[in-house]
């Protein structure tokens, strides 16, 4: 069975979030969950907030424009500019809040993404490692909730996988 608790620790010294989580489910299916905007849409969001993608290119130099949406009719506006693809296996991506028309809020750090995924028997763990300019700009993004948020996100994903 899978380890199904989100770990997450911090490297202060290299400004990096690392985390990983294993997921009960075959590569192929966790990737496509990572990489397919109707899938994103189910999982990304923690509950009860949800994400809504405007646009999506997963492919070396494309673009993710997503929202997350609040129960309050709040929305925040996420840009992700996707690089160095390895189908199946792992992919990197700049990562920034922005307004709708993906134009980048320079008030919040750019987050530098590397997720990795490796077949655990039948499971698949993916380790992601953010990378962030400043250790200031860490300590924000964990301050705005980020562990809580992708710890559910993955619960959530968990419940996807499993359908």
């Amino acid at each position: 069975m899978a380890n199904k608790q989100t770990e997450i620790s911090k490297d202060l010294p290299n400004k990096k979030l690392n985390v990983v989580r294993e997921f009960e489910a075959p590569v192929a299916d966790v990737w496509k969950a990572w990489t397919d905007a109707d899938m994103l849409d189910q999982w990304w969001a923690p509950r009860p907030w949800k994400a809504e993608t405007k646009s999506m290119d997963f492919s070396d130099g494309g673009t993710w424009i997503y929202s997350m949406n609040g129960p309050q009719g709040e929305r925040s506006w996420c840009r992700v500019d996707f690089n160095n693809i390895t189908a199946g296996k792992s992919f990197g991506a700049a990562v920034s809040f922005c307004d709708e028309d993906g134009n980048k809020d320079a008030s919040f750090p750019e987050m530098n993404w590397v997720a990795t995924f490796s077949a655990i028997g039948d499971d698949t763990k993916v380790e992601v490692e953010i990378t962030f300019p400043t250790t200031a700009d860490l300590e924000k993004i964990v301050g705005m909730g980020f562990s809580q948020g992708f710890t559910m996100a993955h619960g959530n994903l968990d419940e996807l996988l499993a359908k």
